[in-house]
């Protein structure tokens, strides 16, 4: 079993150093094999955690570390995250013109193996076309350049074909319900229950109930004026959504 541990984080703009931190002692583990949701009010520091852990350089480590079975990386730049097995599913995915799916999520898979040992053609085409009929995309959709002219729901789709296809031990998952209608929601949700294993964990970004009922999560934070405030099982979700943030408050939660 690995360990993904996040332990006092403080976290600022490094282009800001003025200005106060946006994550104010973040503590954190999760083990492989589970699914972590947090939830929170806007403007409250979840997509700066995960931008963080992947290792962004806009963003300044000012106190507290980052480790996987004890060993920090919180000095590792974005390329040896992700050869960690790190993933980053993007709020807003950015749109590369003259790259196509296919190469791009061929080219990250690659970047994980051995130099001499890229993975075959013919078994990576069989592989992108089973996992893209499983996520409901038309087969152009590979050879279209990454996101370019993609709708928002296309948009998450492909951010959840490159997840299945990489296959990650690590995937930070901002927000991939947003914008989504039910039957989109229940197709990349079907498609993040399908990793699921003793190898894959997951921090789930979210502020809504809905994708939570489709992917079950094992753990629940809530993140407000960032810090963890308060931790449960699934049933803190609900309670979320019937009962809002405003009654939280930082300080009162257990990490």
């Amino acid at each position: 079993m690995s360990t993904l541990e996040i332990r006092d984080l403080h976290v600022k703009v490094k282009a800001e150093p003025e200005h106060p931190e946006i994550l104010r002692g973040v503590n954190l583990t999760i083990n492989s094999g589970e699914i972590h949701a947090l939830m929170g009010p806007n403007g409250n520091g979840k997509s700066t955690l995960a931008e963080t852990l992947m290792g962004n350089p806009r963003y300044l480590v000012t106190q507290g570390d980052i480790l996987i079975d004890g060993q920090s990386i919180v000095d590792l730049p974005v390329d040896e995250r992700a050869r960690l097995g790190f993933f980053l599913g993007m709020q807003y995915p950015a749109e590369i013109n003259g790259v196509t799916n296919a190469e791009f999520i061929r080219a990250a898979i690659n970047a994980r193996r051995p130099e001499d040992d890229p993975i075959p053609i013919m078994a990576y085409l069989k592989q992108l076309d089973e996992t893209m009929a499983v996520l409901k995309m038309p087969e152009d959709m590979a050879d279209r350049y990454l996101n370019q002219g993609f709708s928002g729901g296309e948009k998450k789709r492909n951010e959840i074909l490159q997840l299945m296809m990489i296959k990650p031990h690590w995937a930070l998952l901002d927000e991939i319900d947003s914008g989504l209608d039910i039957d989109a929601l229940r197709i990349v949700a079907n498609g993040v229950n399908q990793m699921r294993g003793a190898d894959f964990a997951s921090l789930i970004i979210t502020h809504y109930e809905r994708l939570l009922d489709y992917i079950t999560p094992d753990v629940v934070h809530v993140m407000k004026d960032g810090q963890i405030i308060e931790t449960g099982g699934p049933e803190l979700a609900h309670q979320l959504e019937e009962t809002g943030y405003e009654h939280l408050k930082a300080g009162e939660g257990n990490d």
